[in-house]
């Protein structure tokens, strides 16, 4: 999984009460590193507190034996080099006799050599594979020969000598051609004959399409040379270890712990710019009305950015860096300096100073809009994620916001609300426990359980509820998470209506972050020797059932372009089993219609709609085509994209509501004002999003769902729902 993914589908903070619970746990680790001399270096320093945390702390720890060991072993050297084609198998068997034992000895204070003697080696293979790509790239392919490449890691080993590794690298680059190639011939058959496009052969189409994979390739080196030092590769080295217990169990430097917080709470300390990569240079893409940047009035969209410098220190060259690398040296603490070299638009260097002020990605908050459907009118509610600022009292809460816009759709008349959390992948359960609560009254929303087999059941105490009208909550198999626990309590107490793909993401687990800290009794989240994010409870829903693994299956399910992906969390090998715990007490909703009565029109719907049958054949049919295995016969491989543009063409026009079917969607009076008032760039994203919702046939069949809740209320007689008092 992407790791952006990943760092939303963790739980930054927990309640008091649960922290009151891990505290045994705590306290066991404060006595850590008495009973052995100090480890040396740093890295033993890590790995010895990491291992002693993981055996003490985690939820479900593996023993750290041989047997453990041996999979760290073949997993490191997997995650250092993913496609197989740098390291040898020689390598890997001299590595093996040495180390593939010894592992779990570092893990518990033995000098830390593995990932150094495994780096070096590495190192070495790569000035090696550096010439071996730019040898292949400096002759034509020739497309014409019928042969195939696997491009799964799984089904690939090592390369058992030198022939095999550059066979390897030769069908790599081939592919890699062959795509662009293709992609060339492509467009001269489009253009041809347009005034000025000029008509490439084929041997220079194929030329240009070398030239460009080499570039391609020469980024990846140069990330290689210049930025995976040994500190990535050790960082690494640890998240191989904890990714073994489970795939959240993860191991931050400060660097990456501060990302991390930031992407949460959607505030950061930086100039206010945003970055983009351009043919291998870090470009400026945006700047922030009023920001550092924009202040200074010398950086300018365009701006190249060779080098950053903390300070007086001296400067880093971003050579090999991806954006996301860049974006880490740049922020920093408020009010820090920091100094950028940038190449300006006429090749000038330009050495700018600025101080970091505080930037609030209000983007990623909760926003709101009206959807008119002829005499309704809906209210539609976007959380990308339930962010939380902790470090500041008054800083952006997902469950404050959401209340606000609720209140605000209220205010509107709306005559039902649909909240919309798909690709939401989690975040504060402090705050997914009050958003429950402000639709259904006083009551238990989440159950968790401690490696102990202890159960604690979370409640919302507020009585009153925000809102009582019609529900309805979109999810997709990116629902993660805190969005998980909505969406089951919501569904648990019959509240709304769950609308999505066959089920959610399925993470149903439990972090904290642990700095690397023994003298503060590792309760600071922030240390010198970075962070641990540690499983250690799971989440049950209060009817018992464990969100882990199966996720929440939708009252109603819609065909999903993203299900043939396979990238739920029952697709980890290391994910951790589902089970079930007792029922909580509490009291079912009286929703005023008969679920089976709205599930049974909305399937009516789906079933003679013809884009979801589009969609449902095309995810079949990309789910067979994908095996990553492909053509480098030119024709073969022509026309199996044919199929697969085709078919991705087919559902990409299916994915969108005809312009005569559109829903007619806007901000509230109060939000147009005040969006109007931000620069323009953000305006037009903004006008973007409406747009899109407007097309969105997932959304309008929510939309529907709420217009036959509201019919069936009106059947019923009934105008306001409340709670049943039948006990569960």
């Amino acid at each position: 999984m992407p790791k952006a993914l990943k760092y939303l589908f963790s739980m930054k903070r927990l309640p008091l009460l649960l922290l009151m619970l891990a505290g045994g746990i705590f306290l066991a680790f404060k006595t850590m590193g008495t009973s052995k001399t100090n480890p040396p270096t740093r890295y033993e320093r890590i790995l010895q507190i990491v291992g002693e945390i993981l055996a003490q702390g985690h939820y479900s720890p593996k023993d750290i034996n041989d047997d453990f060991s041996k999979k760290v072993f073949t997993k490191y050297l997997e995650a250092l080099d993913p496609d197989k084609n740098i390291l040898m198998q020689q390598d890997i068997d001299a590595l093996r006799g040495q180390y593939e034992t010894k592992l779990d000895d570092e893990i518990k204070g033995a000098p830390v050599e593995f990932f150094l003697a495994a780096g070096k080696v590495f190192n070495k293979r790569v000035d090696e594979a550096a010439q071996l790509y730019k040898s292949i790239l400096a002759k034509p392919f020739d497309f014409k020969v019928d042969e195939t490449i696997t491009t799964d890691p799984k089904k690939l080993n090592f390369p058992a000598n030198e022939a095999e590794r550059r066979e390897m690298w030769r069908k790599r680059l081939k592919y890699l051609t062959l795509e662009r190639y293709s992609e060339s011939l492509d467009i001269r058959e489009k253009n041809k004959g347009q005034k000025g496009f000029v008509v490439k052969s084929d041997a220079d189409l194929e030329k240009d399409a070398r030239e460009k994979v080499l570039k391609v390739m020469d980024k990846i080196f140069d990330r290689y040379h210049y930025k995976f030092t040994d500190d990535d590769k050790f960082d690494l080295y640890v998240n191989t270890i904890t990714s073994m217990m489970d795939p959240y169990t993860e191991y931050f430097s400060p660097v990456e712990k501060r990302s991390f917080d930031e992407q949460l709470s959607g505030t950061f300390f930086g100039i206010g710019a945003s970055l983009k990569d351009d043919d291998g240079n870090i470009k400026i893409a945006t700047v922030v009305t009023g920001s550092p940047a924009d202040k200074s009035k010398q950086v300018e969209i365009g701006d190249v950015i060779t080098k950053v410098a903390q300070g007086d220190q001296p400067a880093v060259d971003l050579s090999g860096y991806a954006v996301e690398d860049a974006v880490k040296l740049i922020r920093g603490q408020k009010g820090t300096e920091v100094k950028l070299t940038l190449k300006k638009k006429d090749g000038t260097l330009k050495t700018v100073s600025l101080i970091r002020d505080q930037i609030t990605l209000d983007e990623t908050f909760a926003r709101s809009a009206v959807i008119n459907n002829g005499t309704s009118k809906i209210g539609y509610i976007f959380l990308p994620e339930f962010y939380a600022d902790f470090d500041h009292p008054n800083g952006s809460r997902s469950a404050v916001d959401v209340a606000k816009e609720v209140t605000k759709l209220k205010q509107a008349n709306v005559d039902g609300i649909v909240i919309d959390l798909r690709n939401n992948g989690g975040g504060s359960l402090n705050d997914v426990v009050q958003m429950v609560g402000l639709f259904v009254p006083e009551g238990p929303v989440v159950q968790v359980k401690d490696r102990d087999g202890n159960p604690t059941v979370l409640k919302d105490r507020d009585g009153s509820v925000l809102y009582s009208g019609p529900l309805a909550v979109m999810v997709n198999e990116f629902s993660a998470s805190a969005s998980e626990i909505f969406a089951a309590a919501i569904q648990d107490y019959n509240r709304g209506v769950i609308i999505g793909s066959t089920s959610t993401y399925g993470k149903g687990s439990v972090q904290r972050s642990i700095g690397l800290d023994p003298q503060s009794n590792f309760t600071s989240t922030n240390s010198d020797l970075g962070s641990l994010k540690l499983t250690l409870q799971k989440f049950y829903r209060i009817n018992g059932g464990s969100t882990q693994l199966k996720g929440v299956t939708p009252d109603i399910v819609i065909p999903d372009q993203y299900e043939y992906l396979k990238l739920r969390e029952k697709d980890n090998t290391n994910a951790l089993p589902w089970d079930e715990i007792s029922k909580a007490s509490y009291k079912l909703w009286d929703p005023g219609y008969n679920l089976q009565t709205i599930k049974n029109l909305e399937n009516q719907r789906i079933a003679k709609d013809s884009a979801f049958r589009i969609i449902q054949q095309g995810t079949e049919r990309l789910s067979r085509l994908n095996d990553k295995e492909y053509n480098l016969e030119i024709d073969k491989y022509r026309q199996e994209q044919k199929l697969i543009k085709a078919a991705v063409q087919k559902m990409d026009t299916a994915l969108k509501l005809p312009s005569q079917d559109q829903l007619n969607v806007s901000f509230l009076k109060q939000d147009s004002l005040r969006y109007n008032s931000i620069d323009k760039d953000k305006m037009e994203r903004y006008n973007q999003w409406l747009k899109a919702l407007g097309k969105d046939i997932y959304l309008d069949q929510a939309v529907k769902v709420i217009d036959d809740i509201e019919k069936q209320e009106s059947i019923n007689g009934k105008t306001a729902n409340k709670p049943a008092m039948s006990p569960m």
